[in-house]
């Protein structure tokens, strides 16, 4: 609705093709329609490269943008009205004209184990085979676990989740986010919920952001589902990482939480192989949300994280899915 009382009659809502970008969409179209009773919403799926290719680990073919280059430019053209994507997907690089037009409350940003034989991480034995298509798991994993071996695992949570339990596949353990199980309805297999001291989340982990044009009409609709909690606790997330100029390639993580007025940001950088690991924090008002993230990308600089950085992005980004246990 826009300030002459006008409110669209049909929203697009443009999703990925996987159950879980689906649920994702169709929580959102729920969340607008109790907003907004009168409106009808439709669901457009679009078919993007990181769907396509399953087999090139990801910073190969482009890093997390290659999950939503396609719904932005179908945004862009005005075949959607709005995409609809996984926040910790979305490139921390303006994607002008577009905005993220609203941020819904966050759901668990804890990563879990899942695995057949009932493994937790302490005790995973010696050479054990964990699957994970993240940078940023694998490092920490190699940090408190040097003995484990990493193998790449890509596909949509349920194609993981299969993999994890075949009793003739390869995997000991797989390592995915616990709002994804969640909301597919998939909590049963979670064998262990990762603690932060040992795996801290991507930043944005868990939210959800609902990408728009710089539209009024669009934005007064989107505003009553947007969440200021969790809209400050993921600003100070990303910016974080985008002070440290980092992305998928890059093993970079970050949680804020709120405690009554003030936002309380933790950060992270870890070597590739696991060797070194950069733990920063900083507290302050909420309403300095992206001045937090700045300072705490500072501070981890200052503690030697752009060296971390630089040596990641000077290696392959594939070296970790290969690592040997250490003897």
């Amino acid at each position: 609705m826009d300030s002459h009382g006008r409110m669209p009659a049909l929203v697009r809502l443009g999703t990925r093709a996987s159950a879980l970008a689906r649920w994702q969409t169709e929580h959102i179209a729920g969340l607008l329609l109790a907003a907004w009773p009168g409106l009808a919403t439709a669901v457009e799926i679009i078919h993007t490269q990181g769907d396509r290719d399953l087999d090139t680990p990801l910073p190969l073919i482009g890093g997390k943008g290659v999950f939503t280059a396609e719904l932005e430019e179908a945004l862009r053209r005005g075949a959607i009205d709005l995409a609809v994507h996984s926040l910790k997907d979305l490139p921390i690089e303006a994607s002008a004209p577009l905005l993220i037009g609203a941020v819904p409350a966050r759901a668990p940003a804890s990563d879990v184990l899942v695995s057949r034989y009932g493994y937790t991480l302490d005790t995973l034995p010696p050479g054990a085979v964990v699957g994970t298509s993240s940078i940023r798991r694998g490092a920490q994993l190699l940090h408190r676990y040097p003995r484990l071996i990493l193998a790449d695992l890509r596909g949509n949570v349920d194609t993981r989740v299969r993999k994890a339990l075949d009793p003739d596949g390869p995997f000991d353990a797989i390592i995915l986010a616990q709002a994804g199980l969640e909301r597919l309805g998939r909590r049963d297999v979670i064998t262990q919920v990762l603690p932060l001291e040992v795996m801290m989340p991507a930043p944005g982990q868990g939210a959800l952001a609902v990408q728009c044009r710089d539209d009024d009409m669009v934005l007064a609709l989107l505003a009553p589902i947007d969440d200021p909690v969790t809209r400050a606790t993921v600003t100070a997330e990303r910016t974080f990482l985008q002070g440290l100029g980092g992305g998928c390639a890059v093993p970079v993580a970050a949680y804020a939480t709120m405690e009554g007025e003030l936002l309380h940001v933790r950060g992270r950088v870890t070597a590739l192989n696991g060797s070194q690991q950069v733990d920063v924090a900083v507290v302050g008002p909420v309403r300095t949300a992206e001045a937090l993230g700045r300072d705490l990308a500072a501070l981890a600089a200052a503690q030697g994280a752009g060296k971390l950085l630089v040596e990641g992005a000077q290696r392959q980004p594939d070296t970790w899915h290969h690592a040997a246990p250490v003897q």
